[in-house]
């Protein structure tokens, strides 16, 4: 059952960027390697020509959506009367051995089967640069690579124990055993693999328990509140304390209005609120 509603995201990030992820599957925000860099993924503004990167099963499959309790995780259940499995999405963020924090520009998204053999697709469509030339994918021996035709160096690259032409050619793909995605901006000098996006989980899983176990509690509506710290925190620039108004562009107050305001900025005034 996939339905397409507007603008209801859920939100993950790590500090220095983030990606917007519609009750399907789909991401359809994001920029990298930084909040107000160019757009990787811009369907949420343009859903013929924007790109995105979405999970696509049969009608059949009632989809579900929530967030890890007290995490900044997404995880998507697709379940029918045969089979089920789950989409957890993050952009990994945890302490590292300098006691700063880990935070690569990348995004992992990793598919747990939970019962029968579900069968899926990829459906990968980078436009890099807010899709304003011809992005090209280009299958290499260990990723997919993401390049412009223009002049602008952008590139994105994909690693997964998918089949990459089966990624490319969006081919149905058999779930008998867990697979992952991991998207950066950066080509990797150590491999991805499964093992490592499941340690990251592990991590960024713990940092963000351990955030909200830190922040006060609540005895009405702390769940709610919690949702809203979480939120804050992701729009918070590591690198200067900035708080964003938001993490998009280009999205009318009004549709069909002239207020379309790029928000990727620091109001002093809404930030001093968050602040207090």
């Amino acid at each position: 059952m996939n339905k397409d509603r507007g603008l209801n995201y859920g939100i993950i990030g790590n500090c220095k960027s983030s990606a917007l992820i519609n009750e399907n599957s789909s991401i359809d925000w994001c920029c990298l390697p930084q909040f107000d860099s160019s757009s990787v993924f811009c369907k949420i503004l343009d859903k013929d020509s924007g790109g995105s990167l979405k999970i696509e099963c049969n009608d059949d499959f009632i989809i579900s959506q929530k967030y890890l309790e007290n995490t900044a995780i997404i995880i998507t259940t697709f379940k029918n009367d045969n089979s089920e499995f789950d989409v957890v999405d993050f952009m990994p963020r945890f302490k590292d051995d300098n006691n700063g924090y880990y935070s690569s520009p990348e995004i992992q998204r990793i598919l747990i089967p939970k019962k029968g053999t579900p069968s899926f697709k990829v459906a990968y469509t980078p436009k890099l640069d807010y899709a304003k030339g011809k992005t090209k994918n280009y299958i290499k021996e260990n990723f997919i690579v993401s390049v412009l035709d223009e002049e602008i160096y952008e590139t994105l690259f994909l690693y997964s124990n998918i089949d990459k032409n089966s990624i490319i050619d969006s081919k149905e793909i058999s779930l008998n055993e867990i697979k992952y995605i991991n998207l950066s901006y950066n080509e990797k000098i150590d491999l991805p693999s499964i093992e490592n996006s499941l340690l990251e989980y592990e991590k960024t899983k713990v940092y963000w328990l351990n955030w909200c176990k830190n922040t006060p509690s609540f005895k009405l509506y702390n769940s709610e509140i919690i949702r809203s710290a979480i939120t804050l925190k992701l729009l918070t620039f590591e690198k200067t304390g900035a708080v964003l108004a938001a993490v998009t562009t280009s999205i009318p107050e009004t549709i069909g209005e002239e207020r379309n305001w790029d928000y990727r900025f620091c109001w002093i005034r809404d930030a001093s609120m968050v602040i207090k």
